[in-house]
């Protein structure tokens, strides 16, 4: 991966919270840390005593005292030691390893809820987390197109452009002409020109969606879509490259937005995100007046015909992006 001198590489390493919305949270006294250790002990005690030994390929066996695994067989199939897994299921404060974990949830199988729900008790990444793009339903495509003309659109994990009405069309540019892989807000941000002008303060706004990008990295280690998104924007954009290297975070809040669209003027907006229950990471973002000229100048934006967005495929250096997948999903 080009530059992970930068920052990436120790961030995908850090011991850090799983999911985005944990960003800041407050650190768990040792009280809760017990209690978390218990919950683990007693899910994973739990999902042993389901598990028959069919479904792992023992023979049944004769006077078993209790339901589904021993401890013994967990361990052998899981290749850990016997007293380590006890102490896990006891919930005594141990060194739990993802790579460990992970052995431990294969054999008990555990569906994806479940897996998920171990890594978050154990406080450990997933060595083998993969996300799947958010999908938005025609509800959603629905509630969107009733909030004409205030712009709004679905936005995945990684700022992929999911959705959005007529209006956010208007505003920012027809994505639907591109291909999937460049359909995301950061790549049009820093690539398509006409960004340099649209947002009024271009230069205040890539620093804070940058330092948002480096936290969310953070928040999401196991996601192996950062990495070569990262790199794409790197090779894409020395403004991009240089705000990397700065090492800012900043958190996913509301914002107050500023545009100055060609056709109708200046724009202020308050925008408020929304998670929707459509898939992972993604978020509805609305676009509201913020004063009567916005107002007045939305319902001349309605009537705009959205502008044509170009792709350079030879400027898209993303090996996936050539095979048509998302910016920041494996192909």
């Amino acid at each position: 991966m080009a530059d992970v001198g930068f920052g990436l590489g120790a961030l995908v390493g850090a011991r850090v919270p799983s999911s985005s919305a944990q960003v800041g949270r407050v650190r768990l006294s040792r009280e809760q840390n017990e209690k978390r250790r218990r919950e683990l002990g007693e899910f994973v005690r739990s999902r042993r005593e389901r598990t028959s030994p069919e479904a792992v390929g023992l023979p049944p066996g004769p006077r078993r005292r209790t339901p589904g695994l021993r401890r013994e067989e967990v361990a052998l199939l899981a290749g850990i030691g016997v007293t380590w897994y006890t102490w896990l299921e006891q919930g005594r404060q141990i060194n739990v390893s993802s790579q460990v974990l992970l052995s431990v949830v294969r054999v008990l199988g555990l569906d994806d809820v479940e897996r998920a729900h171990v890594f978050h008790l154990a406080d450990v990444p997933d060595p083998e987390h993969m996300v799947s793009e958010a999908q938005v339903s025609p509800a959603v495509q629905l509630v969107l197109d009733q909030l004409n003309p205030y712009p709004a659109s679905v936005i995945g994990p990684r700022w992929t452009i999911l959705a959005g009405n007529r209006a956010y069309r208007a505003l920012v540019g027809d994505y639907r002409d591109l291909p999937p892989c460049a359909r995301n807000t950061l790549w049009m941000f820093f690539t398509d020109p006409e960004w340099r002008t649209l947002a009024a303060d271009w230069a205040g706004t890539s620093r804070q969606l940058v330092a948002k990008l480096r936290a969310a990295v953070a928040a999401d280690p196991g996601d192996p879509g950062w990495g070569p998104m990262v790199d794409a924007l790197i090779a894409a954009s020395p403004e991009f490259h240089e705000l990397w290297r700065r090492q800012e975070v900043a958190g996913m809040d509301s914002a107050v937005k500023c545009y100055y669209h060609s056709a109708v003027g200046s724009l202020d907006f308050a925008v408020t995100h929304m998670v929707t229950s459509d898939g992972r990471g993604a978020r509805m973002s609305v676009y509201t007046p913020r004063d009567d000229e916005t107002r007045e100048r939305l319902e001349r934006l309605s009537g705009v015909t959205p502008r044509r967005l170009t792709y350079d495929e030879d400027h898209f250096v993303h090996e996936a992006g050539r095979t048509g997948t998302p910016l920041g999903v494996p192909a």
